[in-house]
């Protein structure tokens, strides 16, 4: 199993921007068929370290993360989601 995990900085973290990201994400679910899970977080903490959202996401093994990436239903997701980032982080591991 491969967990995918992705950090977001919002440009500005607004209610408009949070949902239409988080709507987006949502949209991964039950669209890519090498995804086996999908979740996704809104930061309360908005301390100085603290990322806006994060994405935490499930593949069988490096195969599926690596048919992920170009999925043409992620593909969207990410031109929605890097209009309305400062920053992102990802890590990417083996359980």
């Amino acid at each position: 199993m491969v967990k995918h995990i992705v950090m977001f900085k919002l440009l500005e973290k607004n209610e408009t921007n949070i949902e239409k990201i988080v709507n987006a994400l949502k949209s991964l679910e039950e669209n890519i068929d090498v995804l086996r899970s999908v979740e996704i977080g809104v930061d309360y903490a908005e301390s100085e370290r603290s990322y806006d959202i994060v994405l935490t996401t499930e593949f069988d093994d490096r195969e599926g993360l690596k048919a992920y990436g170009p999925h043409p239903n992620h593909l969207p997701v990410v031109e929605i989601i890097r209009p309305l980032c400062s920053a992102s982080v990802v890590v990417d591991y083996e359980i």
